[in-house]
């Protein structure tokens, strides 16, 4: 008998199966390798279900990472502005991100996830290149030589991720109680300096 495509009759869990799948496919294979019709057959559904659940490619992956907050309406706000001063703007938005009430268990959470489980960490990993990076990247467009942006959005990673950690999940003091404004003007100008200064 064949298998039936399309939109399935009464709470058939599709649009999990779908979630799922788009997990997989986007941590094996990275935003640009994997593709709605992979991401269909590998739930078993209809691509036009895919598209009807998560609209394009793109909204599916941030639904499939499921960040409290997007960083596709985030960023265009850090990014304006002069360059000299946007290693303090993506510090600042990283913080403020993790201590609003709103946002900060879930993103927290998410990190959480990513030391626990390989398939998390491969999925933020392309979370951060595709929607912070390759946004950082235009900015820095005729900045910085466009081939050296992997090793400073690498750089940037490591300094946001490493304050994450130590201030907000391990909590190592006196970090985790400085003030917020403490904390932006003693990381910015080390994310400045892997943004836009000379890394020799």
């Amino acid at each position: 008998m064949a298998r039936r495509t399309g939109r399935r009759p009464g709470n058939s869990g599709a649009k999990a199966q779908i979630l799922a799948a788009a997990r997989e496919q986007f941590a094996e294979n990275g935003y640009e390798g994997a593709s709605i019709r992979a991401i269909a057959a590998a739930a078993e559904v209809d691509p036009a279900l895919v598209h009807h659940y998560f609209g394009t490619k793109e909204e599916l992956f941030v639904a499939a990472v499921a960040p409290p907050a997007d960083p596709g309406e985030l960023i265009p706000q850090v990014i304006q502005g002069d360059v000299d001063h946007l290693g303090e703007r993506v510090v600042r938005m990283f913080l403020t991100m993790l201590e609003s009430p709103g946002t900060g268990p879930g993103f927290r959470a998410l990190l959480r996830g990513a030391l626990a489980n390989d398939l998390s960490a491969r999925l933020l990993r392309e979370f951060f290149t595709r929607q912070v990076v390759r946004r950082l990247t235009t900015a820095l467009d005729g900045v910085v030589p466009a081939g050296e942006m992997p090793i400073r959005a690498d750089l940037v990673a490591s300094q946001i991720f490493g304050l994450v950690l130590v201030r907000y999940l391990i909590g190592v003091e006196p970090i985790a109680s400085m003030d917020h404004e403490q904390v932006v003007s003693a990381v910015a100008p080390t994310v400045q300096r892997y943004l836009t200064g000379d890394l020799s």
